[in-house]
């Protein structure tokens, strides 16, 4: 059974869907006026992690993630790019899919947009007034939050806490029409040159809270088995949708909420974001590091802790891949070359039951809570079984490929995929030919010459019992 922290209650609860065997799953999205930067990316590996390993466990996932499309700082980045709202948001969810798909972060089965659910919007905020649990005020629309008695619970906060922390945060405008500090805002009114929308009550546009309380219950329904999303956005983001969805639907939001930890950067550990300008995009990142090592250094640290990004971590991450690389590897050479099709012996059978041991130990690790620390220590540690195995005198290939295929779907929970590569340069080819023969007539001046040639091209050899090998640098 899979066990996940809950948020809401605070605890390790066993995780039991509302349909067996499917999982209804909401993940916030990013707001597209810039490239992502990796504390965004993170939230999306984290999540992306975790939907790979309800499949694993045979889960359909109905994943969905939403793109703020109207935003404060979209209208900003429009006026200081020239372009309209809509260009920029295109622009930017082009980007999102690039970086993503970069670090094979698969597609949402959805990404909704603000301004395609306009209607649900304001028919939500509409609902929201009749019910008492909203209110009009000169083209703005509000909440009101102490009416829903929950509020606070996500986020663990006293009222009186919520309310000295609402008082600072709102200006003396919004402080005159709202009936209670803790009031947020459900549609705004307008300002002159922006976007907007017409809405009972005036031109204007959606608050930030209410397009995931919208998009959520529309394509996943009124009750959903998880909410998703960065630890920043318990409160109020999350906090707002609960109040809003649970007063207009009578009915739980969501029944487990997770919440991923930050990306931090330098000693002190100071949080990554765009508004402390300490950030590095993946757009960026990627054209001097690998995405599958960008991918394998955010996926293998457990969702609620914090990553630590630096140069050393990176490389950390880049040295263990290429070690479960070069595993993989070896065992694909034997099989290539020299395996059995004989029926399995009496050792094979050992082989296949430790095999069995393994992936019962990765399937208690992430069980608990999606711990890929100790998941990824399990593919190490079949990793080097795999590597033992290579060296057997006899190799089955019945054997073989069982190891290769939980390899393969244990890495793949990761984002992590391994490709046999090809030499298409003919002369390289004929070089490492030439060298065998080099090497059979004893010839190891020329031997030795044709390596370092290929060495210069970044191709690297090596001589195993079972034949010349090479890999690119």
């Amino acid at each position: 059974m899979i066990h996940l922290y809950n948020t809401l209650t605070r605890e390790k609860e066993v995780f039991k869907p509302l349909q067996p065997g499917k999982v209804t799953m909401y993940v916030c999205g990013p707001t597209v006026y810039n490239y992502i930067h990796i504390g965004n990316a993170r939230s999306a590996v984290a999540f992306d992690t975790i939907r790979r390993y309800f499949e694993y466990r045979g889960y359909q996932v109905n994943y969905v993630s939403n793109f703020t499309d109207v935003d404060d700082k979209i209208i900003k980045a429009s006026h200081e790019m020239n372009l309209s709202v809509p260009e920029v948001t295109e622009k930017f969810i082009q980007a999102f899919y690039a970086d993503t798909d970069a670090l094979n972060i698969k597609r949402a089965t959805k990404n909704p947009r603000v301004m395609e659910n306009m209607d649900e919007i304001i028919a939500f905020v509409d609902a929201l007034i009749t019910k008492g649990y909203a209110y009009e005020a000169d083209g703005d629309v509000y909440y009101r939050a102490r009416k829903f008695a929950h509020y606070g619970q996500l986020s663990g906060q006293a009222i009186d806490e919520l309310e000295l922390g609402a008082s600072e945060r709102v200006t003396d405008i919004d402080q005159e029409k709202k009936e209670d500090p803790l009031d947020f805002a459900l549609w705004k009114k307008a300002k002159p040159g922006e976007i907007s929308w017409t809405s009972p009550w005036g031109e204007g546009r959606p608050g930030w809270h209410i397009e995931c309380s919208v998009m959520a219950t529309k394509y996943l329904g009124d009750t959903i088995d998880i909410h998703a999303g960065g630890q920043d956005l318990e409160f109020p983001h999350h906090e707002n949708e609960i109040a809003q969805s649970e007063a207009k639907t009578g009915q739980k939001f969501a029944n487990y909420w997770l919440h991923n930890g930050f990306v931090t950067i330098g000693n002190d550990d100071e949080k990554m974001s765009k508004s402390l300008g300490n950030f590095v995009t993946v757009h960026d990142l990627v054209q001097e590091v690998d995405p599958q090592v960008l991918r394998f250094f955010m996926a293998t640290t457990q969702y609620r802790r914090p990553i630590r990004y630096s140069q050393d971590n990176l490389d950390e991450a880049r040295n263990n891949l290429a070690k479960l690389k070069h595993a993989w590897d070896n065992l694909n050479y034997r099989v290539a070359n020299d395996a059995t099709t004989a029926p399995l012996t009496a050792a094979d059978h050992v082989w296949i039951e430790q095999m069995a041991a393994y992936q019962m130990k990765f399937l208690k690790a992430m069980d608990d809570d999606f711990n890929v620390q100790n998941g990824i220590a399990v593919v190490y540690e079949l990793a080097k079984a795999m590597n033992r195995y290579t060296e057997e005198a006899t190799v089955s290939r019945g054997v073989a490929d069982e190891m290769l295929h939980e390899f393969m779907r244990m890495i793949a929970i990761f984002g992590i995929e391994f490709k046999n590569e090809e030499l298409l340069d003919t002369e390289i080819e004929q070089l490492i030919h030439e060298r065998d023969a080099a090497r059979t007539e004893k010839n190891f001046a020329r031997s030795d010459e044709i390596r370092d040639q290929l060495k210069e091209q970044g191709i690297i050899l090596e001589d195993t019992p079972h034949g010349t090998r090479w890999r690119r640098e």
